[in-house]
């Protein structure tokens, strides 16, 4: 790269990847959202004077993704004439030319877009992966799969695809719970312990569809089940209730997934309100505050597991001092060439610099909406 180098077109992109089936969680259940059919992704490509790339991504379930690629169009008309190593600057800039909007929620997941672009041109340019870029301390971590254990599955088809997780090289094995009648839930997460057995790491998740009270009761009762963690037991922004919870149960809570800025997270963390913080790069508004989270974490002593886009976490779990497990979800795998590799537990590391990401020639079939700035 020549030190002049500058940044001199931005590329975005709306795409629809549909499910292979519709899922339903806790919220469906309760009737406050309706069944995932497809997930929307914001891409952007930034390009610069010598023909370096960068690609990045956000996404958004059920709605809100025109609204970042409205944002996104705005903006980052302040990047041409850049340079695209000055990320944290620009990261800054971006926030401040939609001020007037605020800094979390739509604003700065537009942003997660091109600051996720930025950070794998920065890697890309320097021959790296971008776990290595930013200090790897592993070159795998922890993985467990999620897309298998949705409410909307009978318990059959739950425990046939944890089966298959594990013999795919899967870690571990995640379900839903939360729905309205707490007896169910505890009958399909017997049936999954049974069935997978006693040393395979299981998580829950309710997806803050319980109130303090009922979190407490399912806690206490399945305290002897050995469980990794319980995930959104309440209302993402109820840390005093999160902090409280932790505190009761000797199984440890997870949370943080929906926290769209980093005062948020931060206030998690000083109420001690998760042993397991699950940041979302997208959602909280891109790579640079993600790792402004994660310092925070770790100085507290909190295990991360970030949420959803593995393609991602995998690099910033790797970059963690403590041993991370990372979400399978392979809802996203169509919009790529590359794929992850898993083995024994863990996926590793892509050896590819930068995310190591390409899109995928087929997702043209799903793109609703683009715009160059130039």
């Amino acid at each position: 790269m020549s030190v002049t180098d500058r940044i001199t077109s931005v590329r975005l992109g709306h795409y629809a990847v549909p499910l292979a089936v519709a899922v339903s969680d806790a919220k469906v259940a309760t009737g406050r959202q309706r069944p995932l059919t497809h997930i929307d992704v914001l891409t952007c490509e930034i390009t610069t004077a010598d023909g370096s790339a960068g690609l990045g991504f956000s996404y958004t379930t059920r709605a809100g993704c025109r609204a970042q690629f409205a944002h996104a169009k705005e903006v980052a008309g302040d990047l041409l004439g850049e340079d695209p190593s000055d990320i944290g600057r620009l990261y800054e800039r971006l926030l401040w030319a939609g001020a007037s909007v605020g800094r979390s929620g739509v604003a700065t997941q537009a942003i997660a877009s091109v600051d996720t672009a930025l950070w794998d041109l920065k890697a890309k340019r320097a021959g790296l992966p971008l776990a290595k870029l930013l200090g790897a301390y592993h070159d795998s971590v922890k993985v467990y799969n999620t897309s298998g254990g949705y409410l909307q599955a009978p318990i059959e088809e739950v425990k046939e695809r944890a089966a298959k997780s594990l013999a795919d090289g899967i870690g571990g094995i995640k379900i839903k719970v939360g729905q309205p009648d707490m007896k169910e839930d505890l009958r399909r997460l017997a049936a999954v312990r049974e069935h997978v057995g006693d040393d395979t790491p299981l998580m829950v998740d309710a997806n803050q569809q319980w109130d303090r009270a009922s979190a407490l009761r399912f806690g206490r009762a399945v305290e002897d089940l050995g469980l990794v963690w319980i995930e959104e037991p309440l209302d993402a922004y109820d840390a005093e209730g999160h902090a409280r919870l932790a505190a009761a149960l000797d199984t440890p809570i997870a949370t943080g997934e929906m926290l769209t800025s980093v005062p948020d997270l931060v206030r998690l963390i000083d109420l001690r309100g998760a042993d397991v913080l699950q940041p979302d790069v997208p959602r909280v508004g891109g790579i640079t505050p993600y790792l402004r989270v994660a310092a925070l974490a770790d100085h507290a002593g909190l295990q991360v597991a970030p949420h959803f886009v593995m393609e991602i976490h995998v690099h910033l779990a790797a970059a963690y001092p403590r041993d991370s497990w990372v979400e399978h979800i392979e809802w996203l795998s169509p919009l790529f060439d590359e794929r992850l590799t898993i083995e024994d537990g863990r996926m590793r590391v892509p050896d590819r610099p930068g995310l190591g990401l390409s899109l995928a020639g087929e997702a043209t079939a799903w793109r609703l909406d683009d715009a160059e700035i130039r």
